[in-house]
């Protein structure tokens, strides 16, 4: 028997975008080692999953990173890139063993804490640019909708013109004219999400406005602000609120494509994206750098567009079967919305 949408457990991709939260949220404390650590990148980089290795700080020098250490006596034997190394141990300072459970990258910096922060850049850039999106959405369409049929057509227009560019080349070519930054491309990808969060806006409320209700309320002496904040907004928002969740997974995607061409976040900052990139080039010989941010990617974009399906069918009165009835139903508003737009 098949489970409801709405039923009580929940989903896996709820709990996997929870995880992930807190997993995001707590990157420091979390994270073995610092994302951009380097300690003898000749001796530590590209090392595979599941290696541990050995920091010998000397008194005096820069500190050895080897794969074994022993004393014999009153000398400490290395074995450092295939090599034998004896140092006198009242020459050395401190021994500090050094696990990465997910190997390092090609410069010698460990994988697992740059994912653990990659992934509070990804979410960052998700969240963000979804509420972004979501403001900016909301006033374009509903200006559009209430503002009478020359504010409805010059901005409509104006919308139909920038997306009739793709958005990955509409990024990147913006993000070519400001310095690459994190908060540029939350503007950027946000900014780009709400033109066609404006359009649905607006459908959905053209729809409400061909409602007897909103004659009533009116009639009433019900003002616009109480009109639209009361009445229409509330109805119109649940296939804006599901559109919405579905930006977050379409900028964390969009965040890792721009930061792999390098115009994202700074070189130097752990992203998802800049991760993939770093391995790109070596990826036959060392695939974990690219292949384990690549996956987390995929399965968070999959989470999100999941929870975006769920809650339009535990919110929708059609997928559950209720009877629209009454002007006011956020289903009623739906109904119509293919029309409005294509007006």
């Amino acid at each position: 028997m098949s489970r409801r949408p709405g039923g009580t457990r929940p989903p896996l991709a709820l709990l996997f975008v929870v995880a992930l939260g807190a997993v995001a949220l707590a990157a420091g404390l979390l994270a073995p080692h610092d994302p951009d650590e380097l300690v003898d990148p000749a001796a530590s980089a590209g090392r595979p999953p599941f290696t541990r290795l050995w920091a010998i700080e000397p008194v005096e020098g820069r500190v050895l990173v080897v794969d074994d250490q022993r004393r014999v006596g009153d000398r400490l034997v290395l074995s450092r890139l295939g090599q034998t190394v004896e140092l006198p141990v009242a020459r050395v300072a401190s021994i500090t063993r050094r696990d990465h459970w997910l190997g390092t990258d090609s410069i010698g910096r460990d994988l697992l804490s740059r994912i653990l922060f990659g992934a509070r850049t990804s979410l960052l850039v998700g969240v963000l640019s979804a509420i972004l999106a979501l403001g900016g959405g909301v006033l374009i369409g509903a200006a559009a909708a209430l503002g009478g049929r020359w504010l409805d057509q010059l901005l409509m227009r104006l919308v139909d013109g920038v997306l009739a560019f793709p958005t990955l080349l509409l990024v990147l070519a913006c993000a070519l004219l400001f310095e690459p930054s994190l908060w540029v491309l939350i503007a950027l990808i946000g900014g780009t999400g709400s033109l066609a969060l404006a359009r649905l806006t607006r459908a959905e409320l053209l729809v409400l406005l061909g409602q007897p209700f909103v004659e009533a309320i009116r009639g009433l002496g019900g003002g616009p602000l109480r009109l639209f904040f009361v009445h229409l907004l509330p109805n119109a928002a649940t296939p804006i609120l599901v559109a919405t969740s579905l930006v977050v997974a379409d900028a964390i995607l969009m965040e890792a494509t721009v930061s792999y061409l390098g115009l994202g976040v700074a070189s130097s900052g752990p992203s998802w994206g800049r991760i993939i990139a770093d391995g790109a080039p070596d990826l036959g010989r060392l695939w974990w750098i690219s292949t384990l941010p690549g996956l987390l990617l995929v399965l968070t974009a999959l989470a999100f567009n999941t929870l975006a399906d769920r809650a339009r069918d535990a919110l929708d009165p059609a997928t559950r079967g209720a009877d629209r009835v009454g002007g006011t139903g956020a289903g009623r508003s739906a109904h119509g919305a293919g029309e409005a737009l294509a007006a």
